[in-house]
């Protein structure tokens, strides 16, 4: 996967820290102990956002923004229409789109790992990160 640099990263964190209403956001990032016979690679996983309006007692995996997630607790999002390997994403359902669209712009360039390097040197293999204004909580993640 070609790399990005931190300098095409900080604008996306930035859309998100200067918006008042998301008060923290985060994924963890980790290199698969086994992948089916496939290598083992070093990737962004369950990115995730918690706003002002969702309850703190939310579980991070309650707050995850991605494609194929069910729509955001706040931020709403799109759900998946029809049957087995030919669903589609339905239309935006909610009443932050624009929030939304900044949280996915972010949330789809982590998920792509096209920042993977950038992220593995700042914060190491294994970690649980939080971002927050006030600072960036890294916390060591046990996957199973």
């Amino acid at each position: 996967m070609p790399q990005r640099p931190l300098s095409e990263l900080q604008p996306l964190l930035r859309a998100l820290l200067d918006d008042e209403k998301i008060v923290e956001f985060g994924w963890r990032q980790y290199t698969p102990y086994f992948n089916d016979g496939d290598p083992c690679v070093f990737g962004i996983y369950g990115f995730w956002v918690r706003t002002a309006a969702d309850d703190d007692e939310l579980d991070r995996d309650e707050l995850r923004v991605a494609e194929y997630e069910d729509p955001h607790p706040s931020l709403g999002g799109h759900r998946r229409e029809g049957d087995g390997w030919s669903r589609q994403l339905g239309p935006y359902e909610g009443e932050q789109q624009e929030r939304y669209g900044r949280v996915r712009e972010l949330g789809d360039a982590l998920l792509a790992d096209v920042f993977a390097d950038v992220l593995l040197e700042a914060f190491g293999d294994h970690a649980q990160v939080t971002v927050r204004r006030t600072g960036i909580v890294v916390e060591s993640y046990k996957h199973g």
